[in-house]
């Protein structure tokens, strides 16, 4: 009951908030204006992302205890939002914001999540004698942060078409509650509920076509979230074998990006530039709508999300 209550609350707060959101944002011209790469023609308001950052704290705050994981995931969520906001409002003017201030304020908030006990502590090895490796420190602390930041940039990459990002994060989130139920990691399982009813009482407002959209500022945000609730609700002391669990969880955002990258080194680009060759585009360019291609990319994350529920419960 007290999922349900959360999930809903969180639901209701960022439905209810985005149309204001969606009226300041056009009141200050905080609007994503359109461009070469681009599919909208029409400037849309681009703060989207604080509707939820609002909604995920705010509730946060409501249904779980002040441990030390909900201090980690808030104020390195906050780091993430903040960075996030700036590059939105370069986007309103037509400019972006250098890679290497989000690049660094990422490697901070992701650095804040070990302090506060929320790391990748091991792995269990069969062949060991007492089954299980602890890593040292830094290594705990490396491991976490090059998920942390590589999940967070991978699922604003996949923030290019409307509703997709956000309805990724929501299938994610469902498997990552699921995982962390199993587990009885109960904090992060509430984490995962409350990002659920975030998620799709934006989608509501961002599904095509989107009248508002959720910028940098959010897509990012979500990604920090997921990750941090992968680490501590499935990755913390994973076997071997059930490592791929939270990357099957996070595996829309995860195929895209490697594909992306893997071109763009191919290419010789830069990999922070942003084009249309994600594999958005290229399904839109083969003749899908935007519909149909949120459409199949949504049953792909919930092909990945059952695969990985499915090698959780044999291995459980």
């Amino acid at each position: 009951m007290q999922y349900a209550l959360a999930g809903v609350f969180s639901f209701v707060l960022v439905f209810f908030s985005v149309p204001h959101v969606q009226k300041l944002a056009l009141r200050t011209g905080f609007v994503d204006m359109p461009n070469q790469r681009k599919i909208h023609k029409d400037p849309i308001p681009l703060l989207g992302g604080l509707a939820m950052y609002v909604g995920f704290v705010v509730t946060a705050a409501l249904f779980t205890a002040r441990t030390e994981q909900f201090w980690g995931v808030t104020l390195g969520g906050f780091l993430i939002f903040s960075i996030g906001i700036v590059d939105d409002y370069f986007k309103t003017r037509r400019k972006d914001l250098s890679a290497w201030p989000k690049f660094v304020v990422q490697i901070v908030a992701a650095s804040l999540l070990p302090l506060f006990n929320v790391s990748i502590q091991g792995i269990n090895v069969p062949f060991l004698h007492d089954g299980f490796l602890v890593f040292p420190v830094w290594l705990r602390a490396v491991t976490t942060v090059v998920w942390v930041v590589g999940i967070t940039n991978m699922l604003n990459f996949l923030d290019g078409v409307d509703g997709l990002a956000a309805g990724i994060a929501a299938i994610s989130a469902t498997t990552l509650f699921l995982i962390a139920l199993v587990k009885a990691h109960y904090g992060m399982a509430m984490f995962s509920i409350i990002l659920i009813g975030c998620t799709l009482g934006f989608l509501r407002h961002n599904f095509h076509p989107a009248r508002i959209f959720m910028g940098d500022a959010g897509a990012t945000f979500l990604g920090y979230v997921l990750a941090a609730i992968a680490v501590d609700g499935a990755f913390k002391s994973a076997t071997l074998v059930s490592v791929i669990i939270p990357v099957l969880a996070l595996g829309v955002p995860i195929m895209d990006a490697f594909y992306v990258i893997i071109r763009r080194f191919r290419e010789n680009r830069p990999i922070y530039v942003g084009d249309r060759g994600h594999t958005f585009h290229h399904l839109m360019s083969s003749g899908l709508t935007q519909k149909q291609t949120v459409t199949f990319l949504y049953l792909l994350g919930i092909c990945f999300s059952l695969v990985s529920i499915v090698i959780l419960l044999v291995n459980h």
